[in-house]
């Protein structure tokens, strides 16, 4: 296993690279959100992964849910698409830590460890060395939580069963939060957009499994989760749904974004 640290590789375009601005920005976020009352913690989120101006605000929806659990969250499974580079399965790094302009994060040796026979699961450094779809979240994880390890995976060519049985081995208790990573429709027209996404954020809701890539860049590592949440009872809940018109761009051809959470369907007995 090596011992290096992978830099940031969308950092002064997605968000800022100095420490400074970029916690002001995440700040921002999480004050501006609609802050609701912390019945439970959610096991689970789905959130979006464009540059901040355009999806920051989205995000932060589900982030802003974290802060009661600072300091119980301990690992943090980081699943999203991979963009550049295409795999078979999963992608896990061989580094010790991702870097971020807020500091670094440690990798969970032992968590990924324990996917090493899992044949879906492979190592490849290349995967993650140019992808955003995981490093935008950095600087939300470490603004909400405290002392935390990170299980970063790109997901390329697999079925929502391969997913979903990576999250089983590494579903923890309260001490893991469980991330996917996904934007929802491309390069549509505003009205057409905000129709697709409003069955996109249904079909999550009713825990559908055939979530289309047309639907949402991250469907593979979504499809999973929602797969995942079946078995485990969790129900998810809609948080914020907008699009790139409603935020920063242009009407005539938006990216959709939307936050979600997901519950145990019971409180746990204490």
């Amino acid at each position: 296993m090596s011992a290096s640290i992978r830099p940031t590789a969308v950092a002064g375009m997605f968000y800022s690279a100095q420490a400074a601005p970029l916690l002001d920005q995440v700040q921002h976020f999480l004050e501006q959100t609609k802050l609701r009352r912390q019945t439970r913690p959610p096991k689970a989120i789905i959130v979006p992964h464009a540059g901040y101006i355009y999806s920051g605000a989205i995000a932060a929806n589900a982030y802003a849910l974290l802060r009661p659990l600072r300091d119980r969250i301990r690992r943090v499974v980081l699943l999203g698409p991979v963009h550049h580079v295409p795999v078979r399965g999963l992608a896990a790094p061989s580094v010790a830590a991702f870097a971020s302009p807020l500091g670094t994060v440690p990798l969970d040796q032992a968590a990924l460890a324990s996917l090493a026979d899992l044949r879906q699961v492979v190592v490849d450094d290349r995967c993650h060395a140019r992808e955003h779809s995981l490093e935008v979240h950095l600087p939300f994880l470490q603004s909400v939580l405290e002392d935390f390890k990170l299980v970063p995976l790109v997901v390329g060519d697999a079925s929502a069963a391969d997913v979903a049985e990576v999250l089983d081995r590494l579903w923890g208790g309260d001490e893991t939060l469980i991330v996917v990573s996904s934007d929802l429709s491309h390069y549509l027209a505003y009205p057409v957009a905000q129709r697709m996404d409003a069955t996109t954020a249904q079909d999550v809701l009713d825990l559908r499994i055939d979530i289309s890539h047309e639907q949402a860049c991250g469907a593979t590592p979504m499809n999973g989760l929602l797969l995942a949440a079946r078995h485990h009872g969790l129900r998810p809940a809609l948080l914020d749904l907008r699009n790139s018109g409603d935020t920063a761009g242009d009407k005539s051809c938006v990216v959709g974004y939307a936050a979600f959470a997901l519950y145990e369907d019971k409180p746990r007995a204490h």
